[in-house]
């Protein structure tokens, strides 16, 4: 089964942690409801005492981070007197002392916890805590895209794809077209991006029976994004932008997409695209 992003971010996040803070162990993973986070991936962990542990709000370091949503850190987990100790057993197993935990917070609900750590007692400094930090970004970014991915499929399984449907209708089907476009690179699970990719070409396709031409032209997938942005009236600025791109590299893929589809302007091609089935 492939990867979701509880396991592909959170390892990269993880990786990334360990590599810029120094820490040898990092560890976390996502809620599975509102109070309760379950250590899902390890990274520098000489045993497996951690993993699969249930972590509950408000108990613990991470139910600590997880309840005030805010980082949280101690410099020696046995005797900390600011936590408390359900969870020792495990963490002496592991033989854990200096320990910190940041929740991962998307639109102000905490979705998860990454914990980074030490083997003896030595105060965490900020360059610890600025790493935890941006590892927890991380995942919330990866998370933001997920849901905004599952949210625009949502909405999309419920579009008109009807060709004798009004051309406003037509419009929201094709800025869905877009935004899903725009949203395929940066998604990480292969799975979801799998169907996103489905989507995208129903969508594409759904304006079959409108076309004057058939179709056989082949574009690379980053032409058809710049296209599908060009096609919403956005300027080679703009597109770079969504697409997370340069400038530069969206006007060669438009020039690439133009010369396949034997066009003279960007309005030509855009035309072309949709009568190829590119575009929708």
């Amino acid at each position: 089964m492939p990867e979701s992003v509880d396991a592909v971010e959170m390892q990269a996040a993880l990786l990334r942690l360990r590599r810029t803070s120094g820490l040898p162990v990092a560890f976390g993973g996502l809620l599975a409801d509102a109070r309760h986070a379950r250590i899902a991936e390890l990274n520098g962990a000489q045993t497996a005492a951690l993993r699969g542990l249930v972590i509950s709000a408000g108990s613990g370091l991470g139910g600590k981070a997880i309840a005030l949503s805010r980082p949280c850190a101690v410099t020696d987990y046995p005797s900390s007197r600011h936590i408390s100790h359900e969870y020792d057993l495990a963490v002496a197993a592991e033989g854990l002392r200096s320990v910190v935990a940041v929740p991962v917070v998307v639109r102000r609900r905490v979705r998860g916890v990454l914990y980074g750590a030490l083997r003896e007692p030595i105060t965490l400094g900020d360059r610890t805590f600025d790493a935890a930090v941006a590892a927890a970004r991380d995942v919330e970014q990866a998370l933001v895209v997920r849901d905004e991915v599952q949210q625009l499929l949502a909405t999309t399984r419920e579009q008109v794809t009807d060709p004798r449907a009004a051309p406003e209708a037509w419009e929201d089907v094709r800025e869905a077209h877009r935004e899903l476009r725009s949203l395929v690179p940066k998604v990480v699970d292969p799975a979801l991006r799998d169907e996103l990719l489905a989507v995208c070409g129903r969508l594409a396709s759904a304006a079959g029976s409108r076309r004057t031409e058939p179709g056989g032209v082949r574009l690379a997938p980053r032409e058809v994004d710049v296209l599908a942005c060009v096609a919403s009236g956005a300027t080679n600025a703009a597109a770079a932008k969504r697409l997370g791109l340069r400038p530069e590299t969206v006007k060669g893929y438009l020039r690439a997409a133009m010369r396949k589809l034997g066009a003279h302007t960007r309005l030509e091609a855009v035309v072309a695209a949709r009568r190829a089935g590119l575009l929708p």
